[in-house]
């Protein structure tokens, strides 16, 4: 062919074909194919608020109507030393969430980690008692969520409390303040915001015993009369696991007891597992090796195949619950951003989201697009 003409085409052809199929294409997003279902959202690295990477934000507001943040809200980011907040990055990300009208997440308010060793001591290192934790932690949530009333729509008060057997998690809060401390954080969260959304959040919930924990929870919190909206069912799952039928049976569950439902943190476990285990205990490491690491230059199509027929799968499955199922947020917005690329194995590639390196959409993309319209 000759230069001239080959060159025609390849510059001018794309334009003609954005021309022709332009408008079904602005139809590709994300939030706009199940904007008669529920929420899409995504999670936000301190850094995409603060750079607003012009790539990050385009690819934001296109696809997604709610926002978490993935950091900058945690104790040891907003709070690091007694009497002392750290509110620039939080101010920014709530106003970016005003900005483009999304439903903004506060994450989180009661976990066991990234909370400053000081929450828990006294002047001489010594565990705190009851009183002063409970007075710390009820000021440390009134300045936070009080800061943003009426501008975060939800919040995660408590994350991950439960053990997969369904026993409450050995912390540092349950210790010290006893086995009320999470009713007391649902109590305090009301009071300094009695308008906003309240959740439970955490991971490995299609588990017998976690499920039946969580329900416990629920029905607890409810007969005191402690406002509970959600339980955020966080959906960080693999190619082989967990077995649909066990989330459908969580998301039932917790749907019977009274509670909206939403999928969080959901991304996809698609390499080695070094440990067999399906947690996000984020206190786990391992060596990395070649084994460890088979996609290090990465992903063969088998593979984005496999994935992205399983994210229809989880899609198909939520579909089902659309009338109880408010929101399903993403753990990241692309693969360069997740936390899946150096855990439980540091300097690995993950390719756990729907949208790559460079905010370029994978067939796990497109699958998830195919689910919402064959559901219409």
């Amino acid at each position: 062919m000759n230069y001239r003409y080959k060159m025609f085409y390849l510059i001018f052809l794309p334009f003609f074909f954005q021309i022709i199929c332009g408008s079904a294409a602005a139809q590709t997003t994300l939030k706009d194919a199940f904007k008669n279902d529920y929420l899409i959202g995504t999670a936000l690295s301190t850094q995409q608020v603060l750079s607003k990477d012009p790539k990050a934000m385009k690819c934001l507001e296109e696809n997604f109507n709610s926002i978490s943040p993935e950091n900058l809200l945690k104790w040891d980011a907003v709070n690091p030393l007694p009497g002392k907040f750290n509110f620039a990055p939080a101010d920014s990300y709530v106003a970016l969430g005003e900005k483009y009208h999304m439903f903004i997440i506060g994450h989180c308010l009661v976990w066991h980690s990234q909370v400053p060793r000081w929450v828990f001591q006294d002047s001489t290192g010594k565990p705190v008692t009851r009183e002063v934790l409970l007075t710390r932690m009820k000021d440390h949530i009134f300045a936070v969520v009080g800061r943003y009333k009426g501008r975060i729509n939800g919040w995660d008060v408590v994350n991950e409390a439960i053990e997969d057997n369904g026993q409450l998690r050995k912390t540092k809060w349950l210790n010290i303040i006893g086995n009320d401390y999470i009713e007391k954080a649902f109590e305090y969260a009301h009071e300094a915001d009695p308008n906003a959304e309240l959740y439970y959040n955490d991971y490995n919930q299609w588990m017998p015993g976690k499920r039946a924990a969580v329900v416990k929870l629920i029905n607890d919190l409810k007969s005191k009369g402690i406002k509970i909206t959600g339980i955020g069912i966080q959906g960080h799952w693999g190619l082989d696991y967990p077995p649909m039928a066990s989330i459908d049976s969580s998301m039932k569950a917790y749907t019977d007891a009274g509670c909206k439902i939403m999928i969080t943190e959901l991304d996809m476990d698609i390499l080695p597992n070094p440990f067999n285990n399906t947690s996000a205990d984020v206190s786990k490491r391992f060596e990395l090796t070649k084994k460890s690491n088979p996609y290090a230059t990465g992903l063969p199509d088998s593979v984005e195949t496999k994935e992205a027929n399983r994210y229809a799968e989880f899609f198909k499955l939520f579909l089902k619950y659309k009338g109880s199922l408010t929101r399903v947020t993403f753990w990241g917005m692309s693969d360069a951003q997740s936390w899946r690329n150096n855990w439980p194995i540091w300097g690995r590639s993950a390719y756990p989201l729907l949208f790559d390196n460079n905010y370029q959409p994978k067939p796990a993309y497109f699958s998830v697009i195919k689910t919402a319209e064959e559901n219409k």
